[in-house]
């Protein structure tokens, strides 16, 4: 069953870039990423998805109902992070979490008082004297502490410390475990690539590919260095498929796509001294998509 449908979804803004067909599906239990640098349509599509803005064209489902006709209903069941969050300056974080928990209908201070433990939140503190990351601390516990069944978190960890985005990414992988849906949209691709199984890629607005992680990364350059015993000119590895290819003393480095079996012919008939070969990381792979164009 999927969580969220998305068809064609368009947003125009008179001249001003929007998103444009965006279509693509998040299955229930996933967590699925949503990538692309600044500016490239991310939080848009989920401010639509939300219906928090209308969409121009197209439709989304969450749950299986129209995202705008049925929008306060499904509201009850998400927990949404956006990716700047403001709060009424006076208040003390317990009690505008408690004035959050309430539009829930249900008792949530157990679950708020576990969750400010986990990521290291006063409670007692007022909003205004809280630093940039404590601020989305709050945020994070408003979005979860209602226990949603969907999480939707745009450009979650932008203000935490490494220590506490890992203590984050546990609790996101606990809230899967429990049955969570989870669309997690970032910039940063390390972050995608520790937790989805699945990613889309945007660029400018529109989506150039949703593939497994693990997929993008076996259709993908593979890294290769050789070091041999004798120099080797730039012209022995003239095989279709290598890009970058670099010779340093006896260390030959290059990227290969293709059948890996016909490198390793090559490789077979000099006298290597040690091998290398690497999968790429997801920023390697994105930079593949967001080469500009000659």
């Amino acid at each position: 069953m999927n969580v969220i449908e998305i068809k064609s979804l368009t947003k125009t803004y008179g001249k001003a870039r929007g998103i444009s067909d965006i279509s693509f599906n998040v299955e229930e239990g996933e967590i699925f990423g949503f990538i692309g640098p600044n500016g490239a349509g991310k939080s848009t599509t989920i401010r639509t998805l939300l219906s928090l803005i209308y969409p121009t064209k197209g439709s989304a489902t969450i749950f299986g109902k129209d995202s705008v006709k049925y929008a306060p209903e499904i509201k009850k069941e998400i927990g949404y992070l956006p990716s700047e969050v403001f709060y009424y300056d006076n208040m003390r974080v317990k009690d505008l979490l408690k004035y959050s928990a309430s539009f829930y209908k249900k008792d949530c201070t157990k679950r708020i008082h576990e969750l400010a433990e986990i990521m290291n939140l006063d409670l007692n503190k007022k909003i205004e004297d809280l630093s940039l990351g404590n601020k989305k601390k709050v945020g994070i516990v408003q979005g979860l502490l209602h226990e949603p069944k969907l999480i939707i978190l745009d450009e979650p960890t932008s203000g935490l410390d490494p220590l506490m985005q890992q203590k984050f990414f546990e609790l996101l992988q606990e809230e899967n475990k429990k049955g969570a849906t989870i669309l997690f949209s970032s910039h940063i691709l390390s972050e995608v690539q520790k937790l989805c199984n699945r990613v889309a890629i945007i660029k400018e607005g529109q989506l150039v590919t949703v593939e497994k992680i693990s997929t993008l990364q076996e259709n993908n350059y593979k890294k290769i260095k050789i070091e041999t015993k004798t120099k080797l000119g730039l012209d022995y590895f003239n095989l279709e498929g290598i890009n970058k290819l670099e010779v340093k003393d006896n260390v030959i480095t290059f990227l290969f796509r293709g059948n890996i079996n016909d490198i390793l012919k090559k490789i077979t008939e000099i006298e290597i001294t040690n091998l290398w070969i690497e999968e790429p990381d997801l920023e390697e792979i994105f930079m593949h998509y967001y080469e500009v164009e000659a």
